[in-house]
């Protein structure tokens, strides 16, 4: 029998001294050698429940085993049969969660990085121009494809391939949705963002930038011309906490900071002339992937950052990777602490008041629960306050079709199959989860399309 190793190959990645001075990747990405050789790790277990914890069902155990015997393109197109964006899921999927976390070698060591050697294939068929070969058969069936993030990315791609016209409608000038303005470009460069999506536009799907359904064009409109519909409008409205001093200037969400930065290029400010303005120290109310994401750019701002957490950051819901990259980049924990008001001083952010936390187990879950120490309010100056405690579904879509059913928190009510109460109408995504993962949505998306398939087959 083969002896286990035990070791991941270590991931090269950039200096904190150097990143934290630019917006460029922090991981330098695995070489071929060093691909190969974590490829070689696998046990290529006789049941991978690996792929079972993939929401795309890649084929994880056959990719890697072309790749560890040095079959590179085959090991990538492996990957394209269920995953239509690999070097964007490669970079930003919590795979410690889902496939890795399903790992065998996690058992006795670490598991194998199956999401570093899904961007190092991705990458590697991107230089040598290896593309997927297929035949689309038409259909005459059309269907639209509101939103262009993850869910309708997947969505579109599968109806695509099943020869269907697909037309998606996107209302910001670029595609992407959260690809394109909620990760920070040192998680996810732009530039492979499109690539990746310049997958869309030589399947044959044709895109309309700048196209609020609603506004530009009406619901109606492409019920009356379309065959089916998918929504996938993502929740891109922030969640505010309800506490004095919300409206100071100063204060963000968390969207509007990553958009200014993500979208609106404000990290480089002697090219482009967005205003942005976080002071010299930031608290950040909030720990998960958000959370981090914007004070790992707030800190690229040259500011103190704080991130001020109810709960201890074992509890932070973040990857821990980023969040190892964030405490050795130099961003701040104030763990056990929660907002009470925000303090100003003519119009912009002065300060916050906070109360201290203790945990407390509760009866009814395993997870403790955290609890106000009654009189430990304090004060904490700032001059900046940004605000990443989640999102939820715009209404600006979901206000012009007032027919569609929708769940009490605001995301759209769909059944198993992803259908709404409208028929022929399909949605998913943040759209209905109200904020999940990149691999979730286009697991949704691919499903949804499934669904409709059927709907127009029948």
């Amino acid at each position: 029998m083969a002896k286990i190793n035990k070791n991941r190959v270590p991931m090269p990645k950039r200096s904190v001294k150097e990143r934290i001075k630019d917006f460029m990747e922090v991981s330098k990405g695995y070489t071929k050698r060093q691909a190969i050789e974590e490829a070689k790790r696998c046990l290529q277990c006789e049941n991978p429940i690996c792929t079972k914890h993939c929401p795309v069902h890649v084929n994880i155990k056959a990719f890697i085993k072309k790749l560890a015997e040095g079959n590179l393109k085959d090991a990538f197109l492996k990957i394209k049969e269920d995953d239509p964006i690999p070097a964007i899921t490669g970079r930003v999927c919590p795979q410690e969660e889902q496939c890795e976390g399903a790992c065998a070698l996690g058992k006795v060591g670490d598991p194998v990085n199956i999401g570093k050697l899904t961007s190092f294939l991705a990458d590697w068929a991107k230089e040598n121009g290896i593309e997927e070969e297929f035949k689309i058969k038409e259909r005459e069936k059309k269907v639209a494809v509101i939103g262009s993030g993850p869910s309708s990315i997947s969505c579109a791609v599968a109806l695509r391939k099943k020869g269907y016209n697909v037309t998606m409608y996107e209302a910001l000038h670029k595609t992407g949705g959260v690809l394109q303005y909620g990760i920070p470009e040192f998680r996810l460069p732009k530039d492979i963002v499109d690539e990746e999506l310049s997958y869309i536009k030589n399947l044959g799907i044709e895109i309309k930038l700048n196209r609020i359904v609603g506004k530009n064009v009406t619901f109606v409109e492409l019920c009356d011309e379309y065959d089916a519909i998918f929504i996938g409008t993502g929740a891109g409205a922030p969640i505010f906490l309800g506490i004095e001093g919300e409206d100071l200037n100063g204060v963000y969400s968390a969207n509007e900071f990553l958009i200014r930065i993500n979208l609106m290029k404000a990290y480089k400010p002697l090219e482009y002339d967005t205003p942005i303005k976080v002071g010299k120290k930031v608290g950040v109310i909030g720990a998960g992937n958000a959370a981090i994401d914007v004070a790992r750019s707030a800190l690229r701002f040259v500011a103190d950052v704080y991130i001020l957490y109810r709960r201890t950051k074992e509890y932070s819901p973040a990857r821990k990777e980023e969040l190892r990259y964030a405490i050795e980049e130099g961003v701040n924990f104030k763990e056990l602490v929660t907002p009470k008001r925000i303090l100003g001083e003519g119009g912009w952010v002065k300060g916050i008041e906070l109360v201290k936390m203790k945990l407390e187990r509760s009866n009814k879950s395993d997870r403790s629960r955290p609890v106000e120490i009654k009189g430990s309010e304090f004060t904490m100056d700032l001059d900046s306050v940004i605000i990443a405690i989640g999102t939820k579904p715009n209404r600006l879509f979901y206000n012009s079709v007032p027919e569609l059913e929708a769940e009490e928190w605001g995301g759209i009510k769909v059944d198993e199959d992803f259908r709404t109460n409208i028929e022929g109408v399909y949605a998913g995504g943040d759209a209905i989860s109200g904020g999940a993962t990149v691999i979730q949505a286009l697991g949704e998306g691919k499903k949804a399309a499934e669904s409709i398939h059927d709907y127009l087959t029948k």
